[in-house]
C-alpha cells in the first residue's frame, strides 16, 4: 500500500518545501493601472497577487479575488497559477489556469496589466519598459497622449516649413458608460483594446493613432488634406460599426463619432488644430452620433 501511495503522489507549484533557491532573475512591471511603472520582483519562491492585504501584491480592486492568483519562481521556470478567482487570470489576452511564463508576456488581472520580465538583466529590461510606458499606452499598445502631442508639434512643424497638408481626426466611442454600466469595466477595456487593434491594422505607417484620454482617441495624417481625411474617417466608422466585439461570448455593439480638422497654414497652432477636431466631434455626438463630420 505504502508503494501505491508513492506512485500516486502529486507535486504541485504551491508545495515547494524544501525546494532550492529560485535562480531565474524576474520582476512584474505595471504597464496599466494604479502604481504605473513599478516593479515587483519574483525572486521569493511563491508570490501571491489579489485583493487582500496579505497578498504579496495587493490590487486593491473589485473585479480581483481576495486570492487571486500566485506566481511561483521554480528557478528554471516560473509559473503562473490562477486560484479559482472570480474573474480569472489573463496572459496575453488568454484566460489560463496555469502556465509558465515567457519573456515579454502581458498578464490581467483585474484591470490591472503587468509585464512580465525574465532573463540576465532585469534592471536594463525594466528602464526599457519604463521608457516605453513614457509613450505607449498600457491596455491598448497604441500611442499615449504625452506621445501624440509630442508628434502633433512636429508634424505641424513640418507641415508648415514644407507648405503640405496636415489633417487631425478625433473621435470616441458612443454610450461607452452603457458598456461599463451593463457589462463591466473588464468588458469595457476589452472593447478599447479591440477597437485600437482593429483600427491599427487599417492606418499608413506614417499615421500617427493616439489614445487621448479614456475612450476619446487621435489619429494625425500628415499630407492628407480634408477631403480624404474625411473619407479616411468614414471608413474608419464603417470598419468599426461592422466589426464584432465580445466579451467573455457575449457580443456588444460600438460605433465611433469622429470629428475631422485640417490644419490652417496661417495659424500653425497644435492647441487650435485639436480645438477645432473636438468641435467637430461634439458636432457629431449632437447630429446623432456614429457619424463624421469636418
Amino acid at each position: 500500500m505504502d508503494h501505491i501511495r508513492a506512485k500516486t503522489v502529486v507535486t504541485s507549484i504551491n508545495r515547494i518545501s524544501g525546494a532550492p533557491q529560485p535562480t531565474k532573475e524576474a520582476c512584474l512591471v505595471v504597464i496599466y493601472g494604479h502604481e504605473l511603472g513599478r516593479k515587483h520582483s519574483l525572486e521569493s519562491p511563491s508570490v501571491t497577487l489579489g485583493r487582500s492585504n496579505k497578498c504579496d501584491i495587493q490590487i486593491d480592486q473589485e473585479s480581483v479575488s481576495r486570492a487571486h492568483s500566485k506566481i511561483v519562481n521554480m528557478g528554471r521556470a516560473v509559473r503562473i497559477r490562477d486560484l479559482g478567482s472570480t474573474n480569472g487570470t489573463y496572459v496575453n489576452d488568454e484566460l489560463v489556469e496555469e502556465r509558465t511564463l515567457v519573456d515579454g508576456d502581458f498578464i490581467k488581472i483585474g484591470r490591472t496589466i503587468f509585464k512580465f520580465l525574465s532573463g540576465g538583466n532585469i534592471e536594463r529590461a525594466y528602464h526599457e519598459e519604463i521608457y516605453r510606458l513614457t509613450t505607449i499606452d498600457g491596455l491598448t499598445q497604441i500611442f499615449n497622449k504625452r506621445y501624440f502631442a509630442e508628434a502633433l508639434d512636429r508634424e505641424i512643424a513640418r507641415a508648415s516649413r514644407y507648405r503640405r497638408e496636415l489633417s487631425l481626426v478625433m473621435f470616441d466611442l458612443d454610450h461607452f458608460k452603457d458598456v461599463n454600466d451593463t457589462h463591466g469595466h473588464l468588458a469595457g477595456d476589452a472593447v478599447l483594446k479591440t477597437l485600437a487593434h482593429t483600427i491599427k491594422t487599417r492606418i499608413r505607417t506614417e499615421d500617427i493613432f493616439a489614445r487621448y484620454g479614456g475612450e476619446e482617441f487621435a489619429i494625425i495624417l500628415p499630407e492628407i488634406d480634408g477631403h480624404n481625411a474625411h473619407q479616411f474617417a468614414e471608413k474608419i466608422r464603417r470598419v468599426v460599426e461592422t466589426s464584432e466585439f465580445r466579451f467573455e461570448g457575449t457580443r456588444i455593439p460600438v460605433t465611433i463619432s469622429m470629428g475631422v480638422a485640417t490644419l490652417d497654414l496661417e495659424e500653425p497652432a497644435a492647441a487650435a488644430l485639436v480645438k477645432r477636431a473636438d468641435e467637430r466631434l461634439y458636432e457629431a455626438k449632437t447630429a446623432g452620433r456614429n457619424c463624421v463630420k469636418g
